[in-house]
């Protein structure tokens, strides 16, 4: 029998009647990126997330970088300085996406009314790998995994 790891949420004070949750555990992408990504859409409601995270896919918008803007180069976006187009991170997004408004069609919410009020990003397990190199010696390649949850209300 495997037992599997149980996963709670960051978020506090969840009510079922007015808050609905999703979460993508252990995925291998940036967590930086993920971090900048939770930072921009926090606020907005899902269709106009998915809409900006689309065009961050199609590189007509960028994620502005607050915090993990060293060597980030600008951007042409409106009232942007440092930014990227994390494509990886924002696929995994709106999968994330859909499966919160897949919840909230399930619980009979009203999709126009739902806004994100929290994105939390946490790093996962460490996964410790080497990579062999000349003269007999090896390199640590090391992979953070993360999780991301969003959790959304009807206003």
């Amino acid at each position: 029998m495997i037992i599997m790891g149980r996963f709670n949420y960051a978020f506090q004070n969840y009510d079922t009647t007015k808050h609905v949750r999703s979460s993508l555990r252990e995925k291998d992408i940036s967590h930086k990126h993920a971090r900048e990504i939770a930072v921009a859409i926090r606020g907005l409601s899902i269709e106009k997330a998915r809409d900006y995270l689309q065009a961050v896919i199609n590189k007509q918008r960028a994620i502005a970088f607050g915090r993990y803007k060293n060597q980030v180069g600008h951007r042409s976006d409106p009232g942007m300085m440092s930014g990227r187009y994390p494509q990886k991170s924002a696929k995994e997004f709106i999968k994330v996406l859909d499966n919160l408004e897949s919840n909230a069609e399930y619980k009979g919410m009203d999709l126009d009314r739902l806004k994100i009020i929290n994105a939390t990003v946490h790093k996962g397990v460490l996964v410790k790998r080497f990579t062999p190199r000349a003269m007999g010696r090896a390199t640590p390649k090391n992979n953070v995994l993360t999780h991301v949850e969003l959790v959304a209300q009807e206003i």
